[in-house]
C-alpha cells in the first residue's frame, strides 16, 4: 500500500504510537524476536565429546582389549569414555547456557517516539507503526520505512555480503540486521521478528567464523603432545613385553594400561569448567564475556588501548564554562538538573543564549526525569549541552517552531563537526580546530581560550553560525560549512572515575602497558592522563596526524607505557592494534562507536562499552563492560590471569597423578616382567574418573590471589618447565615412591621377597589395594600442593577453597567404597590392604607435602 506523501514528515513532528496501542499490538503480534545464529544442536555437541583425540585413543584401547579376549576390560574402558563424554557435555552445555544468560544482561535497546516523547525500549518490544529514531552505531531491529533521513548510511553486509555502505533516503527501507554507520534518520516499523527480510533469508544462519583463540591452539597442542607420548610409550611397552617372551595379549594389556595411565581424561572438562567459573566471576564484576576462551586471553594481555571519555572518566559531562567575544561565563548545577546558576556580565547573556540554542539544536541527545532524577538520554555530552541550554532558559521547541529545520548534517569523525540548516541560518558545532579554521574572524582569542580550557582538562567545543541565504543546499558540505561567524566556545568537565588512578597503577605493576587512544584535544587528553597517573616518565603525547607512516617506526614509537594518542580516526585505532601485535603484544582495545568495530575485531581482546557503546561495537567485542569502567578491565585481566594459572594448577595435578599411575608399568618393564604389577588398568580408570576429577575441577575454581597481577606471566605455553619440573621431578616421584613402597611392604607382610616366587593372588590383591590407597592419599595432598607454585598450602588457608575441601571429602569416601565394598573391589582388582601397607600408604600425604615444601624453598632461594 502506498503511503500518502504527507506522512513523510520531519522526525520532530511525528508523535508515534500511544503506549496502550503499542501494548495491544505487542500482545497481538508477539515480541520482535529477530533470527539469530543458531548454536550447534545439542546432539552434535554431545557427539563431539566422543571423537576428540583422547576419546579416540581410548576407543582404540577398548577395541584392542576386546580383540585380545579381554572383553570386560574393553567394556570398562568404553564405559569410562561414555561417562567422561557425558560429564564433558554437561559442563559445556551448562557453560554455554550460562553464557547465554549472561548475554541477556545486555538487552538490545532501541529509541522510539511514543506518546509524543522520546524513550528507549527493549528491541523485542517494537511493534508495527512504531516510530524509531536511528543514529550512528544503532542496529536496525525491524524493517523500517524511512520517513526522514539525514545522511543515513547503513552497513548491509549481514544481508548482502557487500562491505560498501548503502545510503538510504526517505521513502526507502532500512532492513533489520543492518547497522547505522553514518547519519541520522526516523523510520516507521513495517514488519517485525520472523516477518522481516532478515527472518526470510536462510543464509543468515551462516556466520563468519572467528579466529581461534590462543587457548584453543594451546589446548590442541597439549592434547597432541600427550596423545603422541601415550601412543609412543604404549608401543614401546608392547614391544618390550613381546621381546621378553610374553604372550602378545599380555603385551596389548600393558600397552593399553600405559596409554590409559597417560591420558588425562578429565583435562578438557576441567578447562571448560575453569573458563565458565571465570566468566561467571567477571559478570559479577560488570564484565560480560561473549566467548569463554577470551577469559584466558585476558590474562595474557600485555597492552591496553583505552578510550578516555566514559572509560577513564565518568562520562557525566557538564558545561562549566563558556566564552564569547563579549565575555566569559561560569555555569554551576547538579548533574543533568535543568536548573542551575550562570555567572556572566549582562552583555554576555544574549550570545550565551544563542550559543545554548545552537548546541541544543545540533544535539540529538536529551535529558529526562526518571525516578525523581534527571538522567541523560543518548550521548552524555549532548545531554550536557541540552542541560546547558535549559539552564540559560532557552526554549528549544519554541526556537524550532520559529525557525524550522530544513536539513541536518550529522557528526562525522573526520569532519568533527555537526551542522543543522534551518530556514534562517546554518548552525555549526564541533571540535575547535575543525570549526575555528572555518570562521571569518575572532578566532585568535578563541584559540587562546581553547588552549587554556584544555590545559585544565576540559573538553572544548566551538560554536558558529552562518546566514541561510549564503548557503546553497546543492553545494558540497565543505563549502556549506565555511565562512562561518564565531559565536563562542564551551568547556565541558568530565572528571576521572574514582579508582581509575589506582587501576592504572595496578596495570603498570602487572607489566601491562596502557595507552589512551582518544579523539579529544591533545591538551585535554594530557591533562586527564596526568591526573590519573597514566603518563609515565617515558610517556608520549602525539596526535593522530603525526603518527609515522612506517608501521615498524610506529610500533617502536608506541611500544611504551603511558602513551596518549589524540585526535585519532578509526583507521588509526586499527593500525595501532596491528603494529603492537606485530611487536608481540597481546592487545586489549576498547571502543564504543560504530567505527571502532574493525579495531575491536582485530585486537586480541575487543572491549566494548555496555552503557554508552553502540550495538556494532558490542557485536564485535569479546568483552562488554557493563559499567564502562577502566577499573573493570584491570579486574578482568586479574581474573584472566587467575584462570590461566588455574589451568596450569590442575594440569600439574593431572600430570603428577599420571606419573604415579605410570610407575608400576615402568617398574615392571625395568624388571623384565619379574616384578608384580602394582596397579591394573581398571584401577587406573577408577583413579582418573572416580577420585581424580573433582579435585581438578576445584583447582580450576581457585579464586584469584591478592598478588596475581604482580606475578609475571611465566610462559606462553601451558606446559612449561615449572609444570614439568613439579609434576615429573618433585610431586610425581614423591607420590610414586610411597605407592611402590606401600606395595612392597604389603607383599613383605605376607612373606614375599623380591626375586622370589610370585605372591598368591589374594596377597597380590591386598598389596595392590595398598598401592591404590597410596595414590589416592597422595592425590589429596597433591591437590593442596598445586594451589600455588610458591606458597605453602597452610599460608593460603587450608579451607579457603571450599570446593576443594568438598572434593577431597568425596575423594576419601570414594576410596573407602573402592577398597571396602567387596563387589567393587573385586571388579577393580584389589582388596583391603594389610595394616603395614595401609600405614605406609597414609605417608603419601606428608611425603608429597614435604617434597613440595622443599621444592618451593629451593626455588625461593634460587630466585633470591
Amino acid at each position: 500500500m502506498e503511503r500518502n506523501p504527507a506522512d513523510l514528515r520531519s522526525a520532530r513532528r511525528v508523535t508515534g504510537l500511544t503506549s496502550p496501542e503499542a501494548d495491544k499490538r505487542l500482545r497481538r503480534d508477539g515480541p520482535n524476536v529477530l533470527p539469530t545464529q543458531r548454536p550447534p544442536p545439542a546432539w552434535r555437541v554431545f557427539a563431539e565429546q566422543f571423537v576428540h583425540f583422547f576419546a579416540i585413543m581410548l576407543w582404540v584401547a577398548s577395541g584392542l582389549a576386546v580383540l585380545a579376549g579381554m572383553s570386560e576390560l574393553g567394556v570398562a574402558i568404553a564405559l569410562v569414555v561414555v561417562i567422561n563424554g557425558i560429564f564433558a557435555f554437561v559442563q559445556e552445555y551448562r557453560a554455554e547456557r550460562a553464557a547465554e544468560r549472561l548475554r541477556d544482561l545486555l538487552p538490545k535497546r532501541v529509541t522510539v517516539r511514543r506518546d509524543g516523547a522520546t524513550r528507549e525500549i527493549d528491541a523485542t518490544e517494537l511493534v508495527v507503526d512504531d516510530v524509531v529514531l536511528l543514529g550512528p552505531g544503532d542496529r536496525v531491529s525491524a524493517d523500517l520505512e524511512i520517513v526522514n533521513s539525514h545522511g543515513l548510511r547503513l552497513d548491509i553486509s549481514l544481508l548482502t555480503g557487500e562491505s560498501a555502505p548503502e545510503s538510504v533516503e526517505a521513502g526507502e527501507t532500512a532492513y533489520a540486521g543492518t547497522f547505522v554507520l553514518e547519519g541520522e534518520a526516523t523510520g516507521v516499523v513495517r514488519t517485525t521478528g520472523s516477518e522481516t527480510r532478515l527472518g526470510e533469508i536462510a543464509a543468515l544462519t551462516r556466520a563468519r567464523e572467528r579466529p581461534e583463540t590462543p587457548l584453543h591452539h594451546e589446548i590442541d597442542r597439549l592434547v597432541r603432545i600427550i596423545a603422541t607420548i601415550a601412543v609412543v610409550v604404549g608401543g614401546v611397552f608392547f614391544a618390550v613385553s613381546v621381546a621378553l617372551g610374553s604372550d602378545p595379549g599380555v603385551g596389548i594389556l600393558f600397552a593399553i594400561g600405559v596409554t590409559v595411565a597417560l591420558v588425562p581424561e578429565g583435562l578438557l572438562p576441567s578447562v571448560t569448567m575453569s573458563l565458565a567459573v571465570g566468566a561467571k566471576r567477571l559478570a559479577a564484576e560488570n564484565a560480560l564475556v561473549r566467548r569463554l576462551e577470551s577469559v584466558e586471553t585476558l590474562g595474557s594481555t600485555t597492552f591496553i588501548c583505552t578510550d578516555k571519555t566514559g572509560t577513564l572518566t565518568q562520562n557525566r559531562m557538564a558545561v562549566v564554562e563558556a566564552w564569547t567575544p563579549t565575555g566569559r561565563a561560569r555555569i554551576e548545577g547538579d548533574g543533568y538538573e535543568p536548573t542551575g546558576s550562570v555567572e556572566a556580565d549582562d552583555g554576555t547573556q544574549s550570545p550565551l543564549r544563542e550559543m545554548g540554542t545552537i548546541v541544543a539544536r545540533c544535539s540529538t541527545g536529551d535529558i529526562e526525569r526518571q525516578n525523581g532524577e534527571w538522567v541523560a538520554h543518548g550521548d552524555p555530552m549532548e545531554a550536557a549541552l541540552v542541560t546547558f541550554a535549559r539552564r540559560l532558559n532557552v526554549d528549544v521547541q519554541e526556537q524550532t517552531r520559529a525557525d524550522p529545520e530544513i536539513r541536518r548534517f550529522p557528526f562525522d569523525p573526520r569532519r568533527r563537526r555537526t551542522s543543522v540548516l534551518t530556514r534562517d541560518r546554518l548552525l555549526v558545532m564541533g571540535a575547535p580546530e575543525a570549526v575555528l579554521s572555518r570562521t571569518r574572524y575572532g578566532s585568535d582569542d578563541a584559540r587562546a581560550t581553547v588552549a587554556e580550557m584544555a590545559e585544565r582538562g576540559l573538553r572544548v567545543l566551538a560554536v558558529a553560525t552562518r546566514p541561510a541565504d549564503e548557503v546553497s543546499v546543492d553545494a558540497d558540505l565543505e563549502s556549506i560549512e565555511s565562512n562561518l561567524e564565531l559565536v563562542g566556545v564551551v568547556g565541558l568537565e568530565d572528571p576521572p572515575r574514582p579508582g581509575t588512578a589506582a587501576a592504572v597503577a595496578a596495570s603498570r605493576n602487572a607489566s601491562v602497558q596502557t595507552a589512551m587512544i582518544t579523539g579529544d584535544h591533545p591538551t585535554t587528553a594530557r591533562a586527564i592522563a596526568d591526573e590519573i597517573g597514566l603518563l609515565s616518565d617515558e610517556g608520549l603525547v602525539i596526535e593522530g596526524d603525526e603518527l609515522p607512516e612506517d608501521d615498524q617506526v610506529l610500533g617502536a614509537l608506541l611500544d611504551r607505557d603511558g602513551v596518549v594518542v589524540s585526535r585519532v580516526n578509526p583507521e588509526d585505532k586499527l593500525r595501532i592494534a596491528h603494529v603492537l601485535q606485530d611487536r608481540g603484544h597481546v592487545v586489549a582495545m576498547t571502543g564504543d562507536g560504530v567505527n571502532d568495530g574493525p579495531a575491536l575485531q582485530e585486537a586480541d581482546v575487543g572491549v566494548a562499552m555496555g552503557r554508552s557503546g553502540t550495538d556494532v561495537a558490542r557485536e564485535a567485542a569479546d568483552l562488554v563492560l557493563l559499567d564502562d569502567d577502566f577499573s573493570t578491565i584491570v579486574n578482568a585481566i586479574k581474573q584472566g590471569r587467575a584462570t590461566f594459572y588455574n589451568i596450569k594448577r590442575f594440569l600439574t595435578y593431572h600430570l603428577t597423578d599420571n606419573v604415579a599411575q605410570l610407575t608400576p608399568f615402568v617398574v615392571w618393564a625395568l624388571a623384565a616382567g619379574q616384578f608384580p604389577l602394582a596397579l591394573g588398568i581398571l584401577q587406573i580408570l577408577a583413579l582418573d574418573i572416580g577420585t581424580d576429577l573433582l579435585p581438578a575441577l576445584a583447582l580450576g575454581s581457585e579464586p584469584p590471589s591478592e598478588d596475581v597481577l604482580q606475578q609475571p606471566l611465566e610462559a606462553e605455553h601451558l606446559i612449561d618447565e615449572t609444570v614439568l619440573g613439579r609434576a615429573f621431578g618433585v610431586l610425581g616421584p614423591a607420590e610414586a615412591t610411597v605407592e611402590m613402597t606401600a606395595f612392597v611392604v604389603a607383599l613383605a607382610a605376607f612373606g614375599w621377597v623380591p626375586g622370589g616366587e610370585f605372591p598368591h593372588q589374594s596377597e597380590l590383591l591386598a598389596a595392590s589395594g595398598a598401592a591404590f590407597t597410596a595414590v589416592v592419599v597422595g592425590q589429596m595432598a597433591n591437590a593442596f600442593a598445586c594451589r600455588s607454585t610458591t606458597r605453602w598450602p597452610g599460608d593460603l588457608g587450608w579451607t579457603s577453597n571450599r570446593l576443594l575441601i568438598g572434593a577431597v571429602v568425596v575423594e576419601l569416601l570414594a576410596l573407602l567404597v573402592f577398597i571396602f565394598v567387596g563387589s567393587i573391589a573385586r571388579i577393580l582388582g584389589h582388596a583391603p590392604p594389610p595394616l603395614e601397607g595401609a600405614l605406609v600408604a597414609l605417608l603419601a600425604a606428608p611425603a608429597v607435602l614435604l617434597a613440595d615444601a622443599m621444592y618451593k624453598r629451593w626455588r625461593a632461594m634460587r630466585n633470591a
